[in-house]
């Protein structure tokens, strides 16, 4: 007789994977925003030594925190299809990754 094997639930490593996407993305939105707009620029200076890029990390990161703590909330008691939430993490780190890349962001920099 075959024994049946009771699944564990793997939400909460789901949740993890997912909010670190969403978090870089959020990095690499913030990157190429301020790039196009030199509001949001001047809004992301944070603090002057370091100048945007504090607030494009300290964003990232509150950012990445909510998801987590949302998504590990919807997801801890339940079994997630890993594969498929692992393939979304990558597709998020691309695109964020990318976002981060100056050819890209420089792109929707406005004319001089």
């Amino acid at each position: 007789m075959a024994e049946k094997t009771k699944s564990m639930p793997n939400g909460a490593a789901a949740a993890a994977f997912v909010a670190s996407g969403i978090g870089c993305l959020m990095i690499g939105l913030l990157t190429t925003l301020a790039e196009a707009s030199a509001g949001i620029k001047a809004a992301l200076n944070l603090y002057n030594p370091v100048g945007p890029l504090s607030g494009k990390t300290i964003g990232g990161v509150v950012v990445w925190l909510i998801a987590w703590i949302v998504l590990h909330y919807m997801w801890k008691d339940k079994e997630v299809d890993l594969r498929r939430m692992y393939i979304v993490t990558l597709v998020l780190l691309a695109i964020g990754f990318l976002l981060t890349f100056p050819p890209i962001f420089a792109a929707f920099a406005p004319g001089e």
